[in-house]
């Protein structure tokens, strides 16, 4: 009876062994896969697809800051000679001028101030050594002084020729010839004798302490 009873046991204690084993079979490799799929992520955005900042600044605007009438600049002298500080002071706008008529329509006329600072005497630099002074438009055009019939220009009181004796200071004008539009903004840009450029913003009207002799001297 003892003897049954324990065989009865042994097989009770095989079968569980044998149905464990079974459902882990089923539930390792030789399990069904699973169907769910990764979920799919967005792609990057790619760095060329920023857009680029915008207000990027027009060719007036490009380089050095423009400064206002009034304010001086310390700029070289020809061949490097000197020291001259310029304060362009006035413009003004006129459509005509004494025995002259402008070609594009409007002669603009720049005055300053320019003070030698140096030991040496000091004098602007030349076009031709690649210096001196343009009018620098909207779209970027350069426009040299004394252009057209801005030449035929003359201004007592207002002369740059010829060295600047240290320490002396004296009135220079200059004198473009625009179109309406191209006197209705800009910059003159100055270039020095180790050729760096400074500039200054035109009003759109005549402005400046000089206003009232430079209209005086132009008027027929």
């Amino acid at each position: 009876m003892r003897k049954t009873l324990l065989a009865a046991v042994v097989a009770a204690a095989t079968c569980l062994a044998l149905t464990a084993c079974e459902g882990g079979a089923e539930a390792g490799g030789d399990a069904a896969p699973s169907t769910t799929r990764p979920r799919p992520t967005a792609p990057a955005t790619p760095a060329s697809a920023t857009p680029a900042p915008a207000g990027e600044p027009g060719p007036t605007d490009a380089g050095p800051a423009a400064l206002e009438l009034g304010e001086p600049s310390r700029t070289v002298g020809a061949r490097t000679v000197g020291i001259l500080e310029i304060t362009p002071s006035s413009v003004v706008y006129a459509d005509e001028g004494p025995g002259a008529t402008p070609q594009s329509g409007v002669f603009a006329v720049v005055t300053m101030k320019e003070k030698s600072l140096s030991a040496n005497p000091a004098v602007e630099e030349r076009p031709s050594a690649g210096g001196g002074w343009e009018w620098l438009t909207p779209d970027g055009q350069t426009i040299p002084a004394g252009n057209g019939n801005a030449r035929q220009v003359a201004l007592d009181g207002y002369d740059s020729s010829g060295p600047l004796e240290p320490g002396a200071t004296r009135m220079a004008a200059k004198v473009f010839d625009l179109t309406p539009a191209q006197a209705g903004s800009g910059r003159i840009v100055y270039t020095d004798g180790v050729r760096a450029s400074y500039r200054w913003r035109m009003p759109a009207g005549s402005t400046g302490p000089e206003v009232a002799d430079v209209e005086g001297q132009l008027a027929p």
